[in-house]
């Protein structure tokens, strides 16, 4: 393999407007395009106890209208400059983009204003948007993926903020009211809690331009509206770790599997060291989980492992779908795996390379367009990342050596900890449950 080619990432130039709202700037004029990504803190991590699933519908009502504007209205004048819209609520905080042709940057930039900070909130366009979430979570209930991915957040994160999927639960959406909606949006919608990105086809002083035009009328609200701490600082309570749990999925003819724990932080200084981990591991298709699983023992169609990062405590998860029939050995397989690259069976020179150039190969192309980059800075604001990240990651990728991998692994893996989750037949498979001296299971309801 030849030399990773040098990789320059954009300039961003940082100004702060008079109402508090940061904003990065970003030239990128490759095509004529501009994209405008609003970053609110918070995000699902900062639903109120009860009230889970709040802080999603608050974000998918924004388009539902504004003071001006009806849903269809705003619909049709997303499709009139052509504008791409999309919300994503994460952990720790939502994201609003809209990508637009840059001579229509100021309507793109004036609609997105709207849609985030003047939306109707109608009870009407409520009692739909949340009926329509109650039909999804019914969905999601046969879905054995989805129960798996809720059961294993609720085993590793109990009670913490951390530990619920965005869209909620049956109970806490039906406790939602239009007046939650109102608060919710008003207390963390403040222009002091959020960055504002803009990436296009324009200088530094236009982009700033179109920002103070749209938002610099965005004003806070009065009142207290720090709320509850960041879900990063509140730490999970100190809870004994369910070493197997099973979700009855009668007669089912798979298995599906999670086995993971928390981990660490996103800004470990590890992280180089763990991602090379994690592709030798999972996070490849030529990775060891998959190879064993799939290839070896034909249990699976595909295993892999991942981190799923947060500004707080992180987990690190195997997940994989088997026959019912090779649930307990696909188990104890799968745990010999995160065992053994701990140090038992270190990762090989073949491995490094192929681990390091899955991460490395490639990595400019992430970078091409002007809605990548402005999601890539996004990523630096979330995270805090100095703006020499893009460029120093591949060299400290490439800097990673074998035993950082093994040391990375013994601090931040503990077979003690590992909690395993079966979505499955458990009738099928509970003698053969026995032989990995896990100890009895707890039985979990599929509680959507």
């Amino acid at each position: 393999m030849g030399a990773d080619p040098t990789f320059t990432f954009p300039t961003i130039v940082r100004h702060t407007l008079g109402n508090g709202l940061r904003v990065c700037t970003i030239e990128h004029r490759s095509v004529p395009v501009i994209t405008f990504s609003l970053q609110i803190e918070g995000g699902s991590g900062a639903d109120p106890a009860g009230r889970e699933g709040l802080a999603a519908i608050v974000a998918d009502m924004a388009d539902e209208g504004t003071g001006s504007l009806t849903a269809l209205e705003v619909s049709d004048a997303l499709a009139r400059i052509g504008a791409d819209y999309d919300v994503d609520v994460g952990g720790d905080v939502t994201d609003y983009t809209l990508t637009t042709l840059t001579r229509f940057a100021s309507r793109g930039a004036a609609l997105l204003a709207d849609i985030v900070t003047r939306p109707s909130l109608l009870e009407s366009e409520f009692m739909r948007v949340r009926q329509m979430r109650l039909d999804r979570l019914r969905q999601l209930k046969d879905v054995a993926s989805a129960v798996a991915e809720r059961t294993f957040l609720r085993l590793l994160y109990g009670s913490h903020p951390y530990g619920h999927l965005a869209i909620g639960t049956d109970a806490s959406l039906r406790r939602v009211t239009p007046d939650d909606v109102v608060s919710f949006h008003a207390g963390s919608l403040q222009p002091s809690r959020a960055t504002l990105i803009v990436c296009g086809a324009m200088s530094h002083e236009e982009l700033l331009h179109e920002a103070e035009e749209a938002f610099g009328g965005w004003s806070s609200v009065a009142g207290d509206t720090a709320g509850a701490p960041p879900a990063s600082e509140v730490a999970p309570g100190s809870r004994a770790v369910t070493t197997l749990a099973v979700v009855q999925r009668e007669s089912a003819a798979q298995s599906e599997l999670r086995i993971g724990q928390l981990a660490t932080r996103r800004v470990t200084p590890d992280y180089p060291a763990l991602l090379v981990m994690n592709a030798v591991l999972g996070g490849q298709f030529v990775s060891r989980v998959n190879l064993k699983l799939r290839e070896e023992k034909g249990y699976t169609y595909g295993a892999r492992t991942n981190f799923d990062w947060r500004r707080g405590i992180s987990p690190f998860v195997l997940q994989t779908s088997v026959h019912t029939a090779s649930t307990a050995d696909a188990i104890a397989d799968s745990l010999s795996e995160v065992a053994a690259v701990r140090g038992m069976r270190p990762p090989t020179d073949a491995e490094m390379l192929l681990a390091k150039a899955s991460l490395t190969r490639g990595y400019p192309r992430g970078f091409e367009t002007a809605q990548q980059v402005a999601r890539s800075v996004a990523v630096l604001s979330m995270y805090e990342l100095p703006d020499s990240y893009f460029e120093e990651f591949v060299p400290k990728v490439n800097a990673v050596t074998s035993a950082d991998v093994v040391a990375a692994a013994s601090r931040h893996l503990d077979p003690a900890r590992l909690t395993t989750l079966i979505v499955g037949d458990y009738s099928a498979i509970a003698d053969s449950l026995r032989s990995l001296n896990l100890g009895e299971p707890e039985l979990h309801a599929a509680d959507f």
